[in-house]
């Protein structure tokens, strides 16, 4: 899932200092598991907002909403009339929310409260390790479900290297190398002759190398009659 932690206290209060109606609008979704966007945290941020403004002698209105996914527009809909009845909306979602929001609204301002992060898995209570950075191109069926451009501080194709020791990154010690990893996981499955094989260089084209990338499924996609339906019925 999508990873993210909320910005500073400071650096919000500052950047909604000037606006009079602020909506803060959460997420029930990525943000919401990794306790910086949900319903808890949006009151939470409201509440302290409102204490600050106070405090510092500023009129300003903050109300908070949650969506069940900013990054979905139907959602985003449900609360239309809110973000256009408003001066500033302050997204408590990861940046696909908050543009999200900037795109159908392009004349409302939107700011982000979190700083996006990382594609991570939980280890345990507050704790999420990266092992996915949407390279575009998944390798990990010859690395034992393990992936190298991830989890390898040099995201190598063909490892272990040189620095690696007793199972460590030379980059951080504390890190285990994941070449190593790779290794012991194939040796388990009976598959070490794939660690001998030589890779070829990362096609990186499909990786973020050329701007935004799309992805399309023709057969998930709507039929221009599906489309005028579906608009008709709004």
């Amino acid at each position: 899932m999508i990873v993210a932690k909320r910005k500073p206290m400071a650096e919000i209060a500052e950047m909604v200092a000037p606006y009079k109606t602020v909506k803060v609008i959460g997420c029930r979704s990525c943000v919401a598991i990794c306790l910086a966007g949900g319903e808890k945290e949006v009151k939470m941020l409201v509440s302290a907002l409102r204490l600050k403004a106070k405090k510092e002698g500023r009129k300003q209105e903050f109300e908070g909403l949650v969506v069940e996914r900013q990054c979905e527009k139907e959602w985003v809909e449900e609360v239309e009339g809110k973000i256009l009845d408003s001066d500033l909306v302050l997204s408590m979602a990861c940046s696909l929310g908050a543009q999200t929001i900037g795109d159908m609204y392009p004349k409302k301002i939107v700011f982000p409260a979190l700083n996006t992060g990382i594609f991570g898995v939980p280890e345990e209570q507050g704790v999420w390790s990266e092992k996915c950075v949407g390279c575009g191109n998944c390798i990990i069926h010859t690395t034992g479900g393990i992936c190298p451009i991830a989890r390898c501080a040099k995201s190598m194709l063909n490892g272990p290297c040189g620095g690696s020791s007793n199972g460590k990154c030379e980059v951080n010690l504390e890190v285990d190398c994941a070449w190593y990893a790779i290794h012991e996981r194939l040796k388990l499955q009976n598959r070490l002759d794939l660690i001998e094989q030589v890779s070829p260089p990362k096609d990186w084209s499909t990786s973020h190398s050329g701007g935004r990338r799309v992805y399309v499924r023709d057969d998930a996609k709507l039929t221009q009659h599906q489309k005028k339906g579906k608009e008709a019925v709004r």
